[in-house]
């Protein structure tokens, strides 16, 4: 595994500076061990070579040579998301770095705490054009928390702590430190000094009086709901979610980056809202008086038309990042503080309120939620042309993986499926990349969950436009030992463009169908990669596929799911249309009806 996670002050232990008696290289080692890293991956070149000899003599770090440097930056990020702690990836300058932009952008924008350390050409070579060179720094610099240029041997050590202690403290992020070749062959000193990170503050606790205007709020509101963020996942505050809600009595809305922060098998759960989100679940927000975010941002995939999202309902928003408060709507209530201590609060206010005679009931609320959950189910038709149904694949898939199974998705339906068709009562259990969209994140994603988690089960769930992205990985898995198992949902197509083109391009199909199922062939692709392959195109043989790639656990297992092309996402409320418009089905608007 990598980074355990870091005290305020991670330099707690730091020593006196010596002599100098070491390399910067070996002094990162040294930081990298000394801060609890276990694991990094990544890929090597000219400018961090003098890195890689210094890792050669490691005894307590894992280094997995990827084959791309964007899988080393997936991978970074499916551990953090799987563990809770720092993911580490690292590249040489040039085009090594850039390779990272991807995950690194990734990563910032679903709040994944990752360090990525690049090597740059010599101090005396930058501005020159020198072979290999990239200005990585300004270029990283808008897709992540922050980015470190390292010129000298000495500040190597404290930079890298300083990084560990940005990624993951705060509203976690992706931090990157470049570092020039002379200062990684230089002479560094013995032990550690603390960098300043001047402006860089966590936030406190919520204001009492900001907590009592919330609460206040939620004692009077007829309709309130609790809508849950990825937030509430990154602070580990699950449990507060649960508890809040139980005790509320209010229906909760669990976003796509938040999914098993709540149960959803519990009865006040509605669902996920959104595009793709359930018609319970966007008609609780649309028809709330009162929306209590919790680390959640009000996307753009959530709200849609901003100007028709939730007319009737006042907004209380807590989030621990300032910029993100009131960012995309008014605010009467801000809460601006970590999850877990914040829920915390407000549970404490809400008792005592309660508790000196406050007596809020939601339960004709709840029952008119439980009411849209009940007359619009998610579900399915059978395709017309006989082929197996994707949504079948996903949902045996998980009731066969079982509860305690992680899920690393792709991107577009096969996304959108293994969100809504698998059941997520934990969270940490489903990965995806949420804000980006990036193709080929899962399975960089799986390599790396699974080697933060070796003791579970990890799926992959991939179609087979975003699989031939970074499907060089398992060759990673098979030489690493790393068994991840990858359903590939394969319908011949970039599915969720050509779904798009068929309800709003008039079936005009430009550049979204791939040439044939046999174009890979992926069971093939599989073995010649070291990986067992096996293929499934009826209903009837699902379950004893998913069984026979179950039982394998010392290979990555690979099973291409050929599914029908015509299979399409719902409900779904088209891009930039009220949320209102939401279709339960092709032909099928749901009715709201009145508010109350």
């Amino acid at each position: 595994m990598t980074a355990t996670h870091l005290s305020s002050d991670p330099l707690a232990d730091r020593a006196t500076p010596a002599a100098p008696t070491r390399t910067g290289a070996q002094a990162l080692v040294a930081t990298l061990e000394r801060i609890g890293v276990e694991t990094i991956f990544g890929l090597p070149g000219g400018a961090v070579l003098p890195l890689y000899d210094a890792l050669y003599h490691a005894e307590h770090l894992r280094h997995i040579l990827v084959r791309h440097e964007q899988g080393a930056g997936h991978a970074a990020q499916g551990y953090a998301a799987a563990t809770g702690k720092v993911g580490v990836c690292m590249a040489t300058s040039g085009p090594g770095a850039t390779n990272l932009v991807t995950p690194l952008a990734d990563a910032n924008m679903d709040s994944v705490p990752m360090v990525a350390i690049t090597g740059n050409v010599a101090s005396t070579a930058i501005g020159t054009d020198a072979f290999q060179e990239a200005d990585i720094r300004s270029i990283s610099m808008p897709v992540t928390k922050h980015s470190f240029f390292v010129t000298r041997a000495d500040e190597v050590a404290a930079t890298i702590a300083s990084a560990f202690h940005l990624a993951s403290s705060g509203r976690p992020g992706p931090v990157l430190v470049d570092i020039t070749k002379d200062a990684l062959v230089g002479a560094a000193a013995e032990g550690l000094v603390e960098l300043p990170l001047p402006g860089y503050h966590v936030p406190p606790a919520p204001a009492p009086e900001a907590v009592r205007d919330a609460v206040e709020l939620m004692l009077t509101a007829r309709r309130p709901v609790l809508y849950v963020g990825g937030g509430c996942i990154r602070a580990n505050a699950h449990h507060q979610v649960r508890a809040l809600a139980e005790l509320t009595g209010m229906p909760v809305v669990t976003t796509l980056m938040a999914r098993g922060a709540f149960p959803d098998s519990h009865p006040q759960h509605m669902g996920m809202p959104g595009m793709h989100g359930t018609v319970s679940a966007v008609a609780a927000l649309q028809k709330s008086d009162l929306i209590i975010s919790l680390g959640a941002r009000f996307d753009d995939r959530v709200t849609g038309a901003k100007d028709s999202f939730a007319p009737g309902a006042t907004i209380v928003h807590a989030d621990i990042d300032p910029a993100e408060i009131g960012k995309n709507f008014p605010t009467a209530v801000g809460l601006l503080g970590d999850a877990r201590t914040t829920i915390d609060l407000l549970i404490t206010e809400w008792t005592a309120r309660t508790a000196a005679g406050a007596q809020p009931d939601h339960r004709t609320w709840m029952a008119r939620c439980q009411g849209w959950k009940l007359a619009y189910p998610l579900g399915y038709d059978s395709p017309t042309d006989g082929a197996l149904a994707p949504q079948y694949v996903i949902e045996r898939l998980g009731m066969l993986a079982g509860p305690d199974a992680i899920f690393a998705s792709g991107v577009g339906q096969h996304q959108m499926w293994a969100s809504q068709f698998i059941r997520y009562d934990e969270p940490r259990r489903w990965l995806n990349s949420g804000g980006l969209g990036t193709m080929g994140y899962a399975v960089p994603a799986a390599m790396g969950a699974k080697v933060g988690m070796p003791d579970s089960t990890v799926w992959a769930v991939d179609g087979d436009g975003c699989f031939q992205m970074t499907n060089q990985e398992l060759a990673t898995c098979a030489v690493e030992g790393i068994p991840i198992k990858v359903a590939i949902i394969n319908n011949a197509a970039l599915g969720m463009v050509r779904q798009w083109q068929a309800l709003f391009y008039s079936e005009r199909f430009s550049a979204s169908q791939l040439p044939s199922m046999q174009i890979p062939d992926f069971a093939t692709l599989a073995t010649a990669y070291g990986c067992v392959g096996l293929r499934c195109d009826s209903a009837a043989d699902v379950d004893a596929t998913i069984e026979q790639a179950m039982a394998v656990d010392d290979q990555p297992v690979v099973v291409d799911f050929r599914v029908s092309k015509d299979s399409m996402v719902w409900p779904m409320v088209p891009a930039g249309t009220s949320n209102d418009a939401i279709q339960h089905a092709r032909d099928l608007t749901p009715d709201f009806g009145e508010d109350e």
